[in-house]
């Protein structure tokens, strides 16, 4: 598994794409044109009409939107704009875990393992700290930790803080770097956190978390379903709407998971994209809480509702 993003993403298609093309049938239908220029005038501004249009299977969302979310998440401020520094300290998971590691790297660093992972006394710290005893006990109750990739939230934060620049390897020790000391001493988490989330959608490869097919989409319309938590994150619903809301959105996304004898594609796409988008990235960079329903370890039904991170960190410009 990479923990990177690499450059070659499919482009897959949206049901927006499929309407466009039938209105502009009917709209051709029995009408008269005298010259090619005028199907071409004709054509040009129907489309663009149809373009600005909200559609019901985006939410609220014109096409012309849509291929921004898309394609341009962090280059429309018309749409949406991520502030580089938040108005208040933020609280998430990924923070947790950051703090405790700068916190021990100190100004004398850690020290890797032979094979350049964290020390074992410092993981297992973390972990006791971060589940907090009894959660430690439950979770190491069949094998205790021995690496730093058997905590795999930290692992995760720790690819994530030195993609972003804020940890690095210095004379065989992992060290906070000058940007990180600046940006810490100025801004504090307020300032880290911006370049943290945008780190994680990036930079980072989701897919990294699990075993599920690549599906590479469900990291690049990252914005939707943070679109869908501001619309509709007020109350705590089933995980089941943001999953029917992304497939009706984009079906095609299906193209993208090769059948297999024990799993159908939509099951397969649904548990990737409630384990990667609502629990590993909404809920552990503290945009949403993802709550299971049941206390089983293995649960796979949620609630989920907006946290008030979302508003501070990706600030939608609908009204505009």
């Amino acid at each position: 598994m990479k923990c990177c993003l690499g450059r070659n993403e499919p482009v897959t298609s949206v049901r927006g794409t499929a309407e466009t093309s039938e209105a502009l049938h009917r709209a051709l239908e029995n009408r008269r044109f005298n010259s090619l220029e005028e199907v071409q005038a004709f054509v040009e501004q129907h489309t663009q009409q149809q373009n600005r249009r909200a559609l019901d299977d985006f939410h609220g969302l014109s096409p012309q939107r849509m291929h921004h979310v898309l394609h341009f998440p962090f280059t429309s401020p018309q749409l949406v704009r991520f502030p580089e520094v938040l108005d208040s300290a933020p609280t998430a998971p990924l923070l947790t875990l950051f703090e405790l590691l700068t916190g021990a790297m100190g100004t004398q660093g850690l020290k890797p393992t032979a094979k350049g992972n964290l020390p074992q006394k410092f993981v297992r710290e973390a972990a006791v700290s971060y589940w907090g005893e009894q959660k430690y006990r439950e979770n190491t109750r069949f094998g205790g930790i021995n690496r730093e990739d058997e905590f795999l939230d930290l692992h995760v934060t720790r690819l994530v803080a030195e993609l972003a620049g804020m940890i690095r390897k210095y004379k065989g020790r992992f060290i906070l770097s000058r940007d990180c000391r600046a940006l810490l001493a100025q801004e504090g988490l307020a300032g880290v956190y911006p370049r943290l989330f945008r780190t994680y959608v990036e930079r980072f490869n989701w897919g990294y978390w699990d075993r599920y097919p690549a599906i590479r989409f469900i990291q690049q319309a990252f914005l939707f379903t943070l679109y869908l938590l501001t619309r509709h994150g007020d109350a705590r619903l089933p995980h089941e709407f943001y999953e029917d809301s992304f497939l009706r959105a984009f079906p095609m996304v299906l193209n993208e998971v090769v059948p297999e004898p024990y799993s159908e594609p939509e099951k397969t796409f649904r548990s990737c994209y409630t384990w990667r988008t609502l629990v590993h990235f909404a809920g552990f960079l503290g945009l949403a809480e993802v709550k299971p329903v049941t206390e089983e370890r293995f649960c796979h039904q949620y609630r989920v509702r907006a946290l008030p991170l979302l508003a501070e960190a990706v600030q939608f410009q609908l009204s505009e």
